[in-house]
């Protein structure tokens, strides 16, 4: 039994800590108000973000962030991409023994570029920090909590670290594989959002499959063409957390940000879809990054540019998904690695 927090109580955060729970292990789920703490440790349920699910009754909540700290010896941090670093400094002041650290967001931080696991060890004092784990994958919460089949990856430079992660969650609904490309892991876990969003918006214009498929395959071509020239291993995006996670995301019902692009699709504007769906929409945040990476490092990414162009210059999305179609001529092979 290990003694793990979880910090965040959205859905994935109280997701991952239901299956902790449920292996049997000591676990303490951080909520920032206090009545969600009590509700979880009280009624076992969180219905605001997975209504009608019974959390096990070995699972406790906390809005207390120093008893979460001093709770345990493992840290998930489950908040938003942009709550990171504010989450990270306050618990940099409140650690007293060093943490084995995984995260379980997906973003990208635009104008600086870093990766969550950049964050985390700006954010960490080093002697605070004994590893960090990026637990990723195709999952959504609301399957994992009825407890469908579930498999996902741990990935570390720190292969020991991921080792532990992945025993620490495995079950016979949740599976975990390990990984040494914790770069490729953080980027298709980021811009995967960005086709998902697209693949919504063309699903809202009402555009069929033939459209979405296309919009899948050549996504995957431009987050690999980007992830190798940030010095990710290339199959790392044909596994779970590039094609899979990408599958997932552009094709669920659960998924919000293809939520969020069906909304735009259907002629939304940006403000009101921000606002209708309650809950971070990672895509449109990522996206505004991944342009400024693709600028960078010359990367040709037309479906982001056409999603930028849509999000924040005002360019219709029926307009965006046009020029897209009216790209230059290609040979796909050539185009897969590089070709602009």
């Amino acid at each position: 039994m290990r003694k793990v927090s979880v910090i965040g109580a959205g859905s994935w955060g109280t997701a991952i800590a239901f299956v902790l729970a449920e292996n049997g292990h000591d676990c303490l789920l951080w909520a920032r108000r206090e009545e969600q703490s009590a509700e979880i440790t009280t009624n076992h349920t969180n219905n605001t973000y997975l209504p009608n699910i019974k959390l096990p009754k070995n699972l406790k909540g906390t809005s207390n962030m120093q008893e979460a700290i001093d709770h345990c010896d493992i840290l998930i941090l489950a908040v938003p991409t942009k709550a990171i670093r504010n989450v990270c400094s306050e618990i940099d002041t409140l650690i007293s023994e060093p943490k084995l650290i995984v995260h379980v967001s997906k973003g990208i931080e635009p104008d600086s570029l870093k990766r969550i696991s950049e964050m985390i060890a700006e954010e960490l004092s080093q002697s605070n920090v004994k590893a960090v784990v990026a637990l990723s994958g195709p999952s959504h919460a609301e399957e994992v909590v009825l407890r469908h089949p579930t498999t996902v990856t741990a990935a570390s430079s720190d292969i020991k670290a991921a080792e532990e992660v992945q025993s620490m969650f495995m079950n016979n609904y949740f599976r975990v594989y390990t990984n040494s490309d914790i770069v490729g892991v953080e980027i298709g876990a980021a811009l995967k959002n960005i086709i998902a969003l697209a693949a919504g918006m063309s699903d809202g214009i009402g555009y069929g499959d033939n459209a979405k498929a296309a919009l899948i395959t050549r996504g995957l071509a431009e987050i690999t063409r980007l992830g190798v020239k940030m010095g990710a291993h290339p199959l790392t995006f044909s596994g779970l957390t590039g094609l899979g996670d990408l599958i997932v995301t552009c094709t669920s019902v659960h998924s919000r940000n293809w939520k969020a692009g069906n909304m735009l699709g259907k002629g939304s504007s940006l403000e009101d879809v921000v606002a209708g769906m309650g809950m971070i929409i990672e895509g449109v945040r990522t996206t505004k990054a991944a342009y400024q990476l693709a600028e960078k490092y010359d990367v040709a990414m037309p479906i982001t540019k056409a999603l930028y162009s849509v999000l924040f210059e005002e360019v219709p999305p029926k307009e965006a998904v046009d020029n897209l179609m009216n790209r230059v001529k290609k040979q796909e092979v050539e185009d897969l690695f590089g070709s602009h």
